[in-house]
């Protein structure tokens, strides 16, 4: 069976935003960014929540971003190339080929999607990602801890969520930035 991969950029005491929902302190520079697409060449589809969906949509369109480096229309590709599911109450409809929109987290659908899948899935997005660990779901965690603190936030992990974890890898960059691999024992 493959694998529901859960990859995230935070702080390094453990925020994907800060407490006024600003993220842009975790950008990955093209050292990162590089590694991260690498790791996305793994995946066939991708579970997104709203926010992480709506963040990352404008990669439909290549063209039209201002940033037009090799990396990043690499990863617009990884974008257009993969099936994605949008989990949204709120979203009306979604603007990307390849998606369809899902009103609730349905466990028993993904584990379904995971049975029938040839390649991997990754989930984005903290709350989503949450739902997916608390049902059992996850197989492998990548973070990516960015040299930045931020004293609050959204967290990275879910409260109350206790689990069993296999440090598999740890990479270091440039301007202190660790990515960490774990697997989560079954």
């Amino acid at each position: 069976m493959v694998k529901l991969v859960y990859s995230a950029i935070a702080s390094m005491d453990g925020y994907t935003t800060d407490e006024d929902g600003n993220f842009d302190l975790l950008a990955p520079d093209a050292e990162v960014h590089a590694f991260i697409n690498d790791l996305e060449r793994g995946f066939g589809t991708c579970l997104y929540g709203r926010r992480m969906y709506e963040m990352l949509v404008y990669r439909e369109s290549p063209e039209a971003d201002d940033d037009k480096s090799p990396i990043a229309l690499d990863f617009a590709g990884l974008w257009m190339a993969a099936d994605k599911v949008v989990y949204s109450r709120t979203l009306e409809g979604v603007s990307s080929a390849k998606t369809r929109l899902e009103r609730s987290f349905d466990p028993e659908a993904v584990r379904r999607m995971k049975e029938q899948a040839d390649r991997d899935l990754s989930i984005g997005g903290s709350e989503l990602a949450g739902q997916a660990l608390e049902a059992g779901l996850v197989d492998d965690i990548h973070l990516f801890l960015m040299p930045v603190m931020f004293g609050g936030g959204k967290a990275v992990l879910p409260d109350h969520v206790p689990a069993t974890v296999e440090l598999l890898g740890v990479d270091r960059f440039e301007h202190g930035v660790v990515h960490l691999h774990y697997g989560i024992a079954t």
